[in-house]
């Protein structure tokens, strides 16, 4: 059968960290989600089946923010990471509510490195990420869908170092509630998904990393088998860190705890995917450039030694997703006559 790119559950929250290890949360924890993963998705859901999408992306930037200054001494390294991630959709034909249920379980593999003078390489694997929840309703014959749900990052990634924060896992568990309104008609897929982190404290340290909210848009017209269309996403920290004066003091007391990492950051980027349906599966890849980003900490800089740091740079993003399981179609009745 033919797979529908926009409305395979490239949709369901797909993991995959692609940015600095320093400086957005807890010195040397990542960020969960990879700012514009839900591009190229929608509301919609795929026929009943048991579905696999494969992803792979490269992300190539720079460190950018005032702790290029206060702490790198006005260099701006290089930060580069490779990322593949394997994911399973089941869409076991339930409803609840007027909605489609369905849910999603995904496993990223990371490979990241930080430039001079930092100079640190990571690899291993990343927080598994589970959706066991997600409902979405068409609205009438409008064209319009809405989907929510649920998603939640593991702490099994690999792990090193005193704080538990010196490679691609998090010790600790992140909530990741989801929201993702659609247009899909003629052709269309105009959609905006937003959904945030929430972070637990680290098991170790008892650092709280601040919550971070995502917002991804997709633009594309199918014709044909092709898919084209303008995309976007934007990501920012909106909650300041956290940790209590003795945590601070006896893991961080040296680094000034919450005032050595950034409170807020802000980043826009821009870009444009194309896509195929080959039949049995479907690719699409999009590419972004990151148009803006910004990272500070008030309480330091009133110090005058913000070390915040945000990366800016580019992704290229490709996704297949093809259908495993599906039901047999019922058989048509037989006309039996004398």
């Amino acid at each position: 059968m033919k797979l529908n790119i926009t409305s395979l559950s490239i949709a369901a929250g797909i993991a995959a960290t692609a940015w600095s290890p320093a400086q957005a949360l807890e010195s040397g924890a990542l960020p969960q989600s990879k700012p514009g993963v839900l591009i190229g998705s929608s509301a919609g859901v795929p026929p009943p089946g048991i579905y696999m999408f494969d992803q792979v992306f490269t992300y190539q930037a720079n460190l950018k923010g005032p702790g290029t200054t206060t702490a790198l001494g006005g260099a701006s390294p290089g930060f580069q990471a490779a990322v593949d991630v394997q994911g399973f959709l089941f869409v076991p034909g339930w409803t609840f509510l007027g909605a489609t249920y369905d849910a999603v379980i995904v496993q990223p593999f990371v490979m990241q490195s930080v430039g001079a003078p930092v100079n640190v390489q990571f690899s291993g694997v990343h927080n598994t990420y589970v959706v066991p929840i997600e409902l979405s309703w068409n609205v009438g014959n409008s064209g319009f869908a809405i989907k929510t749900g649920l998603g939640i990052y593991t702490p099994d990634g690999t792990q090193t170092g005193f704080t538990k924060t010196g490679n691609i896992g998090a010790p600790y568990w992140t909530f990741q509630p989801e929201l993702i309104v659609s247009y899909l008609k003629d052709g269309w897929n105009l959609s905006a998904a937003l959904y945030e982190e929430l972070n637990t404290a680290n098991s170790t340290t008892q650092y709280t990393s601040g919550n971070i909210l995502h917002a991804d848009f997709t633009a594309t017209k199918t014709i044909g088998q092709w898919t084209l269309g303008p995309v976007a996403y934007y990501y920012g920290q909106v909650s300041n860190d956290s940790c209590s004066s003795l945590t601070c003091l006896g893991f961080y007391g040296r680094t000034g705890g919450t005032l050595a990492n950034a409170s807020r950051i802000n980043v826009w980027a821009v870009g444009g995917l194309v896509g195929y349906n080959f039949g049995p599966a479907s690719l699409s890849v999009w590419a972004t450039q990151e148009v803006s980003a910004k990272a500070s900490n008030p309480a330091a800089a009133a110090l005058g030694a913000d070390a915040s740091l945000v990366p800016q740079g580019m992704t290229v993003f490709a996704t297949l997703s093809y259908r495993l399981w599906g039901p047999e179609a019922p058989a048509k009745p037989t006309m039996f006559h004398k």
